[in-house]
């Protein structure tokens, strides 16, 4: 630039362009470039490039990069391979410089462009993220639901063991719960558990529990392109903010209640941020975001699936491929099914007769040991190899009443511990393991004696235990005190010492 400088000025004062090429040891082209452009306008291509070996297979090339587009991405054309077809089927004689170098300027033509959106205060995005946790002690896949409200950039992220129709939309209603109101719009992509089908005209057939979902909260739903995550490119930019920020190191927690506290707690510190390019925090943002929203309706929607299904002669009910079982009294019957997050609702005309932990298993039987009491009670010998009894873990008491009980009272003595097990149809474990403690204390080992003294316990009154009724009792010898017991003693007072 020194030297443009100099040429330029000496040519204004008078240097002819010869004798400054000759002066400057520069070509008269050059001095007359200098003259013409006040900074140097740099390389300036007069025609196009030539590549007189590579511009007869063009077309090939183009022909067999648009049919990549139908493939999966892992098995489309590669540069390298490019050439070797060209070599070997076409007798391309060119190098493999010349076709990496077109194929990476065809690609950077063919990228997509984005128009700069701005976001109105009280609309968000939704979408769900995948990370590996450690649950009660069990690593495994955490799918976490997140909402962005992208005017303000505030969150709200909430973790599952499975991205169910179920869990999205828990996870909507814990964020509405967690921002005092719901969005006017929500953008989503065409996940399964939402849409259920997109129409010829690009219309979406929304799935059942979904389209309730809107409904209730009067919500206009709103979705990406197929395949398109830039379409809700905020959303998809915080769940790997979420991802780095929250789950790394891989979180370790009791519970799923624990970690989505925790999980909770995160969003709400980041609320204090200010992003880049923000002269506020992402809280003072908020409260315009809250203020365009709408007020949650006076009651939540019921976050759950509802199917139907008949009891087996197992007493059991299947739901997404799972077993769960009933109270064997129910046993043939049509029964209502309502799957939540975290639990299964089992139910026979207005009443509820089963709930079981949700199990996200594949194949698996869920027994509650207590719905198969009375129907071993009957077949007592199916005592030891009932499945729904197998891993049930009972207080070390209650092995000890049993096998006294089967000592004393043989087969008989199996049936009465069964009933003491279905003791626990009415009242708490806890009360019952201290029941049977004290029978075992007292010597009474009955049924009737565990019951009356769990009774006892709930009613918060003294055990007062009938030897009549009840004959397995130990028996105790009381003698009536007579009148010349007391003159004995009164006789030993009068003595001298």
């Amino acid at each position: 630039m020194e030297l443009y400088l100099k040429v330029r000025v000496a040519c204004d004062r008078g240097m002819s362009q010869r004798e400054a090429a000759r002066h400057f040891g520069i070509s008269r082209d050059t001095v007359r470039k200098m003259i013409a452009y006040s900074v140097p306008p740099g390389y300036r291509r007069q025609a196009p490039v030539r590549r007189p070996k590579l511009d007869a297979f063009i077309p090939i090339i183009d022909q067999w990069l648009e049919a990549d587009r139908a493939v999966p991405r892992k098995q489309r054309h590669t540069a390298k391979r490019v050439f070797d077809r060209l070599r070997d089927e076409h007798g391309f004689t060119g190098g493999y410089t010349i076709i990496k170098d077109y194929m990476r300027d065809r690609a950077r033509r063919g990228q997509e462009m984005f128009v700069p959106l701005a976001h109105p205060a009280g609309h968000a995005q939704a979408d769900f993220g995948e990370a590996m946790v450690v649950i009660g002690g069990v690593e495994q896949k955490a799918h976490f639901f997140v909402l962005d409200l992208p005017h303000s950039d505030a969150c709200y992220v909430r973790a599952y063991p499975a991205a169910v129709a179920e869990a999205w939309v828990d996870g909507h209603i814990h964020a509405f719960a967690f921002f005092g109101a719901v969005p006017q719009s929500i953008v989503y992509d065409n996940d399964r558990c939402l849409v259920a089908k997109i129409l010829p005209d690009g219309t979406r057939k929304r799935a059942a529990l979904f389209s309730g979902f809107l409904s209730h909260y009067l919500i206009r739903d709103r979705y990406g392109r197929p395949g398109k995550g830039n379409d809700k490119g905020s959303v998809e930019g915080l769940v790997g903010y979420a991802r780095r920020n929250f789950m790394v190191p891989i979180p370790r927690f009791a519970s799923w209640d624990a970690f989505n506290l925790w999980l909770e707690e995160q969003c709400r510190k980041r609320q204090g941020d200010r992003l880049r390019g923000a002269s506020e925090t992402i809280g003072e943002r908020l409260l315009r975001d809250v203020a365009a929203m709408r007020p949650l309706p006076a009651s939540p929607f019921e976050a759950c699936d509802q199917a139907s299904g008949r009891v087996s002669s197992q007493a059991l009910v299947r739901y997404r491929t799972n077993d769960y079982s009933v109270p064997v009294a129910f046993g043939h019957q049509d029964v209502w099914i309502r799957g939540y997050v975290d639990e299964v609702a089992i139910g026979c005309g207005g009443e509820i007769i089963a709930r079981h932990p949700r199990s996200y298993a594949r194949e698996e039987v869920v027994f509650d040991p207590l719905h198969y009491l009375p129907l071993i009670e009957q077949k007592i010998n199916a005592l030891d190899q009932a499945a729904p009894l197998q891993g049930w873990e009972l207080p070390e008491a209650f092995t000890t009443l049993r096998r006294l009980m089967e000592a004393r009272m043989g087969k008989q003595g199996r049936r009465a511990y069964v009933q003491v097990l279905r003791l626990m149809e009415s009242f708490d474990l806890a009360d019952l393991h201290a029941a049977v403690k004290q029978a075992l204390h007292l010597g009474a080992i009955s049924f009737d004696a565990v019951k009356h003294l769990v009774l006892c316990r709930a009613e918060r009154r003294p055990p007062r235990l009938d030897l009549d009724i009840y004959p397995y009792l130990p028996r105790a010898t009381v003698e009536t005190t007579s009148a010349k017991a007391y003159m004995r003693l009164l006789d030993r007072e009068e003595e001298p010492a």
